[in-house]
């Protein structure tokens, strides 16, 4: 998309009618295609058909959920995906995260935000200029690509975005709050469990024991830090 996020490819995935059709009208008048489906399974069909530049995607949805749907996409393709909850909670949140979401937006949605949620999102493919070399891990940054051993890893934006931010600072510890800041452009501290969430699937890719890291660690009461192998 580059730095300056024009016109976005979005797949909606709502159940709720009016909410649907209130988003639709309102992505669009921010300058986005917006196409949307009103369940999961119907959601993950319109992504085989197109592919979008970022999928939307309700938590509470009949037949299969949010969670679900964001699993099914995780497993093939590395899509921003920003879900909507009615929740702020813990459990929503979280296990949203996990299933491999990017952000969130919590009901009732202000389209604004959500806007800016999704520019933000779409900005973190903007690309750098030299190559980093970690050990068997190799991040060319003009070419937004990510190896370990010569494999590509399929890292979504939101990954790369925070490893590249890391790796910016190699040996700096650098607090939850910082790492919001730089990769979300959020400034609320509560928001720390993205941080979280996308570190430890970030570990899960680049790590060689994601359960005993020796590339992101972790600074006890601080945040993180990317130690470069010795």
């Amino acid at each position: 998309m580059g730095q300056n996020v024009g016109v976005a490819f979005l797949l909606l995935i709502e159940d709720d009618d009016a909410i649907r059709t209130g988003l639709e009208f309102a992505l669009g008048r921010q300058g986005h295609r917006v196409v949307s489906a009103a369940t999961g399974e119907d959601g993950l069909e319109r992504l085989r058909e197109q592919r979008p530049d970022l999928v939307v995607l309700d938590v509470m949805l009949p037949g299969i959920d949010g969670f679900e749907v964001c699993r099914r996409i995780r497993r093939n393709d590395s899509l921003p995906i920003i879900l909507l909850t009615a929740r702020s909670d813990d459990i929503d949140v979280v296990v949203g995260l996990e299933s491999g979401a990017d952000d969130y937006v919590v009901k009732p949605i202000q389209p604004r935000v959500l806007d800016a949620r999704i520019r933000t999102v779409l900005r973190r493919s903007i690309p750098a200029s030299d190559m980093v070399t970690l050990g068997n891990v190799v991040i060319d940054r003009s070419a937004m690509v990510v190896t370990k051993n010569g494999r590509e890893l399929q890292l979504t934006p939101t990954e790369l975005r925070l490893l590249l931010e890391l790796s910016n600072r190699r040996g700096q510890a650098l607090s939850r709050q910082q790492l919001l800041q730089l990769v979300w452009e959020h400034d609320y501290l509560g928001d720390s469990r993205l941080v979280d969430a996308c570190v430890q699937r970030l570990r899960a890719k680049v790590e060689d024991v994601p359960s005993r890291p020796t590339l992101i660690r972790t600074v006890r009461g601080v945040g993180y830090r990317l130690d470069p192998p010795a």
